[in-house]
């Protein structure tokens, strides 16, 4: 499986929206530790959650 976050990118939870926006802060195989704003750290499985990323415009 390929993930295509990296590290620092910003993504939400949509089945979890009022955890707020969360930071990667690193990607082990399929497990994925966010950052959330309002819930701490979590450890995403990528097989079980889609997290969508924050495209951030400049």
């Amino acid at each position: 499986m390929i993930l295509d976050f990296e590290p620092g990118d910003l993504v939400i939870n949509p089945t979890n929206k009022d955890w707020g926006i969360g930071q990667i802060q690193s990607i082990i195989n399929n497990k994925v530790t966010v950052n959330f704003e309002n819930v701490g750290k979590k450890v995403i499985n990528a097989d079980n959650i889609d997290l969508k990323k924050i495209e951030m415009n400049d």
